[in-house]
């Protein structure tokens, strides 16, 4: 891995907070996550305090802090410490996180059964899809 991939201690946590969702894939707060580590851990644990976490205006929480954190995004807690481990969890988290998607898992599934020249052709149109629609998204220049 290099120094540029290497993520800080904030930039971990807020990419949990950017991939892992509730549900309905809205995000989760800072509150609901602070409440959730504070019954778990025991320890003090409030929304500022996360915050700090997430934007690097603290930067050494204690072990049962991180260990409150790993649980409830449900990651291994080396994800914190890591570098190497980190890069593959946040790989794993993310694919996860797609999965929960039902239209995701829909179109993985019946991928499966494909031919590896089947599975290129369908990487090729789902790269063709996003590229169009991010074009949609600009915005006329």
């Amino acid at each position: 891995m290099s120094e540029a991939e290497v993520q800080s201690l904030a930039e971990r946590i807020d990419a949990l907070f950017r991939t892992v969702r509730r549900p309905d894939h809205s995000p989760y707060s800072n509150e609901e996550v602070a409440r959730a580590c504070r019954e778990s851990s025991g320890e003090t644990f409030s929304a500022t305090y996360l915050w700090q976490l997430r934007t690097g205006r603290r930067d050494n929480p204690t072990k049962r802090h991180l260990e409150a954190l790993a649980a409830f995004f449900q990651v291994p807690v080396a994800y914190f410490f890591d570098d190497a481990e980190s890069a593959r969890i946040a790989e794993e988290v993310a694919l996860l996180s797609a999965m929960r998607d039902a239209g995701v898992r829909d179109v993985a599934l019946r991928a499966v059964s494909l031919s590896p020249d089947g599975l290129g052709t369908v990487r090729d149109l789902i790269d063709a899809i996003a590229r169009r629609e991010a074009d949609r998204r600009r915005p006329a220049g």
